[in-house]
């Protein structure tokens, strides 16, 4: 199959040399043969114009000069009747010809300075949006984004981490929209988490200072839904400023939802900050409304849980985000409207967090906000929070 692929592109590289030349002998032939066309000559120029449009500077001045050749061939079967039409047609033949060439050399020059201009936004959004695959403080974290507008990497849906002394701290977010003003506030809300994430103790603190700084830039119609993890020995963080829930996924998988909902940044939010217990072996999925929100051609919402559940249970964090992505499109049947974001963090390593049999929270547990003593683990199961 690859020596018949490779074959085939050489014929198609062949044959697209070969065009211009069967034009220009299409068109003379007309006039060469038999005169039976008078304006051959000028139809002439429709062959280094082809060739302007697909091939560059060379392969167009190439062209050019044979329909400049080909014109005496033309005059010649015409008796070289002298006519000022003749001569008319060879001035346009050879102005045309030298135009042609200097709009090749024009488009390529265009072409190289969009190749530069489109690897210098290239190298900007990556600096935004940074894929991770990684360990990073004792958590293995994975990230996808899939922005549907044609060539761009970055669209609405804002993501980083960070290892911090705190614990590994998460941000992901949605900017409505996928103009540049989109990319300016995306730009300003990743500037200011990697501002204040180490320096700033406190994730509701951190809450509030990311969103006095991205106020200033927010129009009277913005706003950015946005979440805060934060791991620590045994559990996870959680601020959630109006975003999707994140999913715990382990021998179940579970919504982790906020004991109270607070409205977006740029709304002066103030969540409460929420705990939930990990487990060895339990995944964290932190994902934007791509995900939540798409539907099929029916309006059928992709089923969550079970989506999640099945796709998590891939063994690698890249294949597993690989699968939720092809069961997420395999779902919509079509390209996907909106961009999607996911950020998928698994302990590597957690003390065990057993308390006394049947309870359930941090005094059970054993361990309080400052992720303190652990007691002896107790025999028996233990109920998941």
């Amino acid at each position: 199959m690859a020596i018949l692929k490779g074959w085939r592109e050489r014929w198609r590289a062949c044959a697209d040399r070969a065009l211009p030349w069967a034009v220009c002998s299409a068109l003379a032939a007309p006039g060469a043969l038999a005169g039976l066309w008078t304006p051959a000559a000028a139809t002439l120029l429709l062959a280094p114009l082809a060739a302007c449009v697909r091939f560059g500077v060379r392969q167009t001045a190439a062209v050019a000069c044979g329909t400049v050749l080909l014109a005496p061939t033309i005059w010649a079967a015409h008796g070289f009747a002298a006519s000022p039409h003749f001569f008319l047609d060879f001035l346009a033949l050879s102005a045309g010809g030298a135009l042609t060439v200097r709009a090749a050399a024009r488009h390529a020059s265009d072409t190289a300075a969009l190749a530069c201009v489109t690897e210098v936004a290239r190298a900007a959004e990556g600096a935004i949006l940074r894929p991770v695959a990684t360990h990073l403080g004792g958590v293995e974290v994975c990230t996808q984004h899939h922005c549907p507008v044609q060539g761009a990497t970055v669209g609405g849906d804002v993501y980083d981490v960070a290892h911090t002394p705190y614990g590994l701290r998460v941000l992901i977010g949605d900017v409505c929209g996928h103009d540049l003003a989109t990319l300016r506030i995306t730009a300003e809300v990743i500037g200011a988490f990697r501002d204040q994430v180490y320096v700033t103790p406190d994730l509701s603190d951190l809450v509030r200072t990311v969103d006095a700084r991205i106020s200033a830039v927010l129009g009277p119609e913005d706003f950015v839904t946005a979440l805060f993890a934060e791991f620590t020995p045994g559990e996870v963080r959680i601020a959630n400023c109006g975003h999707p829930a994140p999913l715990r996924v382990g021998q179940r998988t579970k919504l982790l939802e906020p004991p109270e909902h607070a409205p977006p940044l740029g709304l002066g939010p103030a969540p409460t900050v929420h705990r939930a217990w990990l487990q060895p072996g339990d995944r964290v999925l932190f994902y934007t409304d791509g995900l939540s929100e798409a539907r099929d051609a029916s309006g059928t919402d992709f089923p969550l849980l079970e989506g999640v559940s099945q796709a998590l249970g891939e063994p690698l964090p890249a294949d597993a985000l690989d699968a939720l992505y092809a069961r997420l499109t395999g779902h919509t049947k079509e390209p996907l409207t909106d961009d999607v974001a996911f950020v998928l963090c698994q302990p590597a390593e957690r003390p065990s967090v057993l308390g006394e049999a049947g309870s359930c929270g941090p005094a059970g547990r054993g361990i309080g906000a400052g992720g303190g003593h652990v007691p002896s683990p107790v025999r028996g199961a233990r109920p998941r929070c």
